[in-house]
């Protein structure tokens, strides 16, 4: 994730960009994903529609930032054919494995960023977006790095330029301290409602909306998750 550091005005990146070193067979992956999917900031212009980034003139254009092993991503990019699907990630081992499921499924309307979600914001066009995810980021459980946490007011800002008027947000997160915090700083917003009407709404995925890999994890240590669905007003 990054912040701004206040010596220099520039972003501030934490966190590793890559695990375990790349096998071959992952690096390979790797190459031949990007060669396919991949996109740069230098691809992005905010000037620009972002259909110009598909082969198939998508209906919308989604966003996920933080992809994890991408799941998620193939999942939609596979359900919505019509939608254009835009993820980003900054760990390599992820990205590497969404190249795997995108390659196998033989999806095209996906375009991966292999780097920070919070630049890929900054390049696109105000009013771009019609649906928006950040499911399960990196918890910064201790109290001292919470302003390093994602969902904060500068990303929702972001988001709030980015999408359009009733567009969803989903968020979702199984850390007792992050579901507060989450959930506080998206009813603080002035651009978000929260859709919930019972329990359930925030207890219990949609249909639309696969189990990932930290949610399976969450939930075999005993963890629960929590899933928001917002609106852009």
């Amino acid at each position: 994730m990054a912040t701004i550091n206040p010596h220099t005005g520039k972003r501030q990146l934490y966190g590793r960009r890559i695990g375990r070193p790349l096998k071959e067979n992952q690096a390979e992956r790797l190459d031949e994903g990007m060669a396919r999917f991949g996109l740069t900031l230098e691809d992005l212009d905010a000037s620009e529609d972002l259909s110009r980034l598909f082969d198939h003139d998508p209906q919308e254009v989604w966003l996920e930032i933080g992809f994890g092993g991408g799941e998620h991503l193939a999942y939609q990019a596979a359900q919505n054919p019509a939608v254009g699907l835009i993820g980003a990630e900054f760990f390599a081992n992820g990205v590497s494995a969404a190249c795997g499921h995108l390659l196998r499924a033989n999806l095209d309307n996906a375009r991966v960023l292999h780097g920070d979600g919070r630049e890929l914001l900054d390049r696109l066009p105000d009013n771009s977006l019609t649906r928006a995810f950040i499911l399960h980021p990196d918890p910064w459980p201790k109290k001292r790095h919470h302003e390093r946490r994602i969902v904060n007011t500068d990303v929702l800002d972001a988001l709030a330029r980015v999408m359009r008027s009733g567009a969803e947000l989903r968020l979702a997160t199984d850390h007792a301290s992050y579901k507060p915090w989450m959930l506080q700083k998206l009813l603080d917003h002035p651009a978000f409602v929260w859709t919930a009407n019972s329990k359930r709404d925030w207890q219990e995925r949609p249909s639309d909306w696969p189990q990932t890999r930290y949610e399976a994890k969450a939930l075999r240590e005993g963890r629960v998750p929590m899933v928001i669905k917002a609106k852009r007003l």
